[in-house]
């Protein structure tokens, strides 16, 4: 996939970024270059490979380290909304800011 001119000023323009000529030409080269090396990593067969969660399970055996998932607080829900201006049914109540 390699990206045009056109391609450039349309992202340019997205991010909200004036560029020069130069600045556009030079992008360009970068971009592409960038989705040369995107193409080729996924031209590589991966059948079987199984997905690392850390690149260091690569080299070294790792361990997650879980917690329980278990509650350890109470419902502190209407401690949490007294100071609110308005509750309802366990929600704060807010202005209405789109008409």
């Amino acid at each position: 996939m390699a990206l045009t001119p056109q391609d450039v000023s349309r992202i340019a323009h997205l991010a909200r970024l004036e560029l020069s000529g130069a600045e556009q030409a030079s992008l360009l080269t970068q971009l592409n270059g960038f989705f040369s090396i995107v193409e080729q990593m996924g031209a590589v067969d991966t059948t079987g490979v199984e997905p690392l969660y850390t690149p260091l399970s690569a080299v070294q055996e790792v361990s997650l380290r879980l917690r329980d998932d278990a509650v350890t607080e109470s419902d502190r829900r209407a401690f949490n909304q007294r100071s609110a201006p308005a509750v309802e049914d366990g929600l704060f109540l807010v202005p209405k800011v789109i008409e």
